[in-house]
């Protein structure tokens, strides 16, 4: 499972390319993943550190890249401002990067024509405006922050010389009959799948396939047969048991040809 969290990770889309929204985007490195066998991932942790933990496993195979510093805690006296997730230097370009990593999964809100705030999470409980809003009001500033100036120098950094920017992969899921929703200017190649309301997917057009409720780790990996799938009915009671928790689920769906695909099921 680990191995394949590595692969999902490295083959998840950055949101945007280059510059958008006044933050760039960290260009991964090419890697041959061929005879990778990752370190073993802590799954108590929050699927947000175990994907840092992924992404520096996966920086330290680079040529390029050397990790200088992670997880770097910003604490002036007993308050915790912040941390900076990445320090980390450009061996051939001889450039130093603080970089900050987001992996999210949104669905497309085909009501809300601005791209900044038409990506939500499934349960709305998480806009990607108010996480870039964070990144450039709270998270980059704090490489300036004056309870940070000892670490820096320790590391013989200049902030003032430290290229900033996001690694942000995310998963899209686009409305199931609007396929064709515009995305500008974010990267159409992170459209993964698709979202629909409980009501529709309790029809007869579902009726015919078999699902899987992948755990949330399962979540960053690609669907595969390789797993239980179970009846429409079966799964409809599940997802209506997670409906009234307000707990929008992922869902494999295998078709009757065998095609698989992602689909999030929302309560709302």
């Amino acid at each position: 499972m680990d191995n394949e969290l590595c692969f999902g990770f490295y083959n998840t889309s950055p949101l945007w390319l280059k510059e958008q929204f006044g933050v760039s985007q960290f260009e991964f490195p090419n890697l041959d993943l061929v005879n990778f066998k990752p370190d073993a991932l802590n799954e108590n942790l929050r699927l947000g550190h175990q994907m840092e933990e992924v992404c520096a496993q996966l920086l330290t195979l680079s040529e390029n890249w050397t990790i200088i510093a992670k997880n770097v805690l910003v604490d002036q006296e007993k308050i915790r401002l912040g941390e900076l997730d990445f320090i980390i230097q450009n061996r051939r370009k001889n450039t130093i990067h603080h970089v900050e990593l987001a992996y999210k999964f949104y669905i497309v809100n085909p009501e809300i024509s601005e791209p900044i705030h038409s990506l939500m999470g499934p349960n709305k409980r998480d806009m990607f405006y108010t996480k870039l809003d964070k990144l450039k009001e709270k998270q980059f500033p704090l490489l300036y922050a004056d309870a940070l100036i000892q670490q820096l120098e320790i590391l013989r950094l200049n902030p003032n010389q430290i290229v900033q920017e996001a690694c942000f992969k995310t998963q899209l899921f686009v409305p199931y009959n609007n396929e064709k929703v515009s995305i500008r200017p974010l990267n159409k190649n992170c459209i993964v799948g698709k979202w629909i309301h409980f009501e529709d997917f309790n029809s007869k057009e579902f009726k015919g396939n078999e699902y899987y409720i992948p755990s949330k780790r399962e979540w960053i990996i690609a669907p595969t047969a390789e797993r239980h799938y179970s009846s429409h009915y079966e799964t409809l009671l599940d997802i209506n048991m997670r409906m009234l928790k307000e707990n929008a689920p992922m869902v494999w769906v295998k078709r009757q040809d065998g095609a698989l695909e992602k689909l999030f099921v929302v309560w709302w």
